[in-house]
């Protein structure tokens, strides 16, 4: 599973790349929509990626190979945070009116409640985890330490649902209150950070963080 999605993800990459040339700013509505429904579907593809991932086997995506060290560092229960994807809008979007920032800050401050009430949830898994039942299980090799593991990773491959969930519903909320144009620097400013992301992290993986 782990090199299948891995050469998937290396597909997807460069699809994103192509993504990237096509695009055309200043085009008409037309043409601007069309990239806007090719760059939705692309990510729509990546997430249903992940969840077959999940259901497969979820501590991947808490520990994913197909990532540098730093990326994974970054990471917020399998991916980003969806509340850093909100923090691009202020410097992204151009001619942002009254109401559509109010409207921003709205899925700001809703986003940021269901952060913090998906990791509480995964604290509690987490802390299951340490518990010493399943310490003594895994350390003795119980037999019941598989029925065990088995529950964790149900609980994980919920909680993970849950995150990627609210992802998906923080980028369609935010979308929702943009114009065509704004939607296309939207998400050219998504794409953007996503690959300096990648670059700092194999730059930093290569070299160091302090060179």
């Amino acid at each position: 599973m782990s090199r299948a999605f891995e050469a998937f993800y290396q597909e997807w990459l460069a699809r994103q790349e192509s993504l990237l040339l096509s695009v055309t700013p200043d085009g008409d509505e037309q043409q601007q929509r069309m990239w806007i429904e090719q760059v939705l579907c692309h990510y729509q593809q990546f997430l249903e990626a992940k969840s077959t991932v999940a259901n497969h086997d979820v501590f991947l995506l808490f520990s994913p190979p197909w990532l540098s060290a730093y990326q994974t560092a970054l990471l917020w229960i399998g991916d980003y945070k969806p509340s850093l994807i909100v923090r691009l809008v202020d410097g992204a979007v151009k001619d942002l009116t009254g109401e559509q920032r109010e409207q921003v800050e709205r899925v700001r401050d809703e986003t940021k409640r269901a952060e913090r009430e998906v990791s509480e949830a995964m604290a509690a898994v987490q802390e299951s985890m340490a518990s010493p039942h399943m310490v003594g299980l895994v350390r003795l090799l119980h037999p019941d330490h598989q029925t065990a593991l088995h529950g964790l990773k149900t609980a994980l491959t919920k909680v993970f649902h849950r995150a990627d969930e609210l992802r998906a519903s923080t980028m369609m909320k935010l979308l929702q209150i943009f114009t065509t144009p704004q939607t296309v620097q939207f998400l050219l400013a998504t794409i953007h950070f996503q690959k300096r992301l990648r670059n700092y992290s194999f730059h930093t993986d290569q070299v160091g963080p302090s060179q």
